[in-house]
């Protein structure tokens, strides 16, 4: 494996830091034409986390999640404790996977979740390294058995965790050791993890995957998130990114949500996340539109590290429809489809 991009890596955290500090508005998210069949989410660690929560609760609407190194919807119940003990470490134990599933049934009849119905036709990939020495690997099955159990014989759910890979979203060339993970949690593993993230979901079945463009040829901007943002989310920035592919100007293209992992949003690691996760250059080919929404650290509420909120340092209804930055993802989609 090669190590070809530290200094682009560098200059684009710069870039962001320097961009960060110029105090002037970022435009409004620009409304698409937008496919409602192919909006979809992925994640990385409590982006993986954030990721399995909208697609569970927000299912009528996003139909596939890419998870990796994440866990089970419903996992943390509200606890910080449970968070960083069974959901992060598997310690004591691992999580109940009958609990979780009763308990999103029951939020599916009280209509805090989107009916278990529309997972219809829905594809998950959970990937995880077998070398993550932070999310435990073994949370991978358990992530999967809940998505199917919920989701019955009407989804198709792929685990992929025999890689040897750490903790961090597996690229082709950019990043660190691919077994030696470092900010910005990028891993040059030889895996095109965004690319089989892009196949998963929107990929045809029975075709052969679709080769990456050499060059990303659409544009990375950054978007107002404020102004989405309703009264009561905790943890948001003031701006998040997208990439609009130039194929998606004036035709019907997809969505994909991308949530970044903790200590990877923008005041930390700059734009080396949205820039080389690999997700661009794949947009392209498949025509999707990608959104990449940022966070920012906190100590009012607790969020030193910039999680995605997946044990409720938002609130109780964190990971319900009615939780703040669920009601800002939601915004993010109503203004993609020109409905906001």
């Amino acid at each position: 494996m090669t190590h070809r991009r530290p200094l682009a890596m560098a200059f684009a955290v710069m870039l962001g830091s320097l961009a960060g500090c110029s105090g002037e508005p970022a435009p409004p998210l620009p409304a698409i034409t937008l496919d409602p069949s192919r909006v979809a989410v992925a994640g990385l660690s409590s982006g993986a986390y954030m990721a399995t929560q909208v697609h569970v609760a927000l299912n009528t609407r996003v139909h596939g999640a890419a998870l990796v190194a994440g866990g089970p919807y419903g996992c943390a119940q509200g606890q910080l404790e449970t968070a960083l003990g069974p959901c992060m470490t598997a310690q004591p134990a691992l999580p109940d996977t009958a609990t979780l599933v009763a308990s999103a049934k029951q939020r599916a009849a009280a209509g805090t979740i989107d009916p278990l119905s529309a997972f219809d036709g829905d594809r998950i990939l959970v990937m995880h390294g077998t070398r993550d020495a932070i999310v435990a690997p073994s949370l991978a099955k358990v992530t999967a058995d809940v998505v199917r159990a919920l989701a019955g014989d009407s989804a198709s759910v792929t685990l992929d965790d025999q890689r040897a890979f750490g903790h961090g979203w597996p690229t082709l060339d950019a990043g660190a050791p691919c077994e030696q993970p470092a900010s910005p949690w990028l891993l040059d593993c030889d895996i095109d993890a965004a690319g089989e993230a892009m196949d998963a979901l929107f990929g045809v079945e029975a075709s052969p995957p679709k080769a990456a463009a050499a060059t990303s040829d659409g544009t990375l901007a950054r978007f107002d998130q404020r102004e989405l943002a309703p009264e009561g989310a905790a943890g948001l920035a003031d701006t998040g990114f997208v990439y609009t592919p130039k194929a998606c100007a004036g035709a019907a293209c997809g969505v994909l949500v991308v949530f970044h992992g903790c200590q990877q949003n923008e005041e930390i690691v700059g734009e080396a996340f949205v820039r080389e996760a690999g997700f661009n250059r794949w947009a392209d080919v498949y025509r999707v539109v990608v959104v990449y929404p940022q966070t920012q650290s906190s100590y009012m509420p607790l969020n030193p590290k910039a999680c995605w909120d997946w044990w409720g340092y938002g609130g109780a209804d964190y990971d319900l429809k009615t939780g703040g930055q669920f009601r800002f993802v939601a915004a993010v989609l109503d203004r993609l489809a020109g409905t906001r």
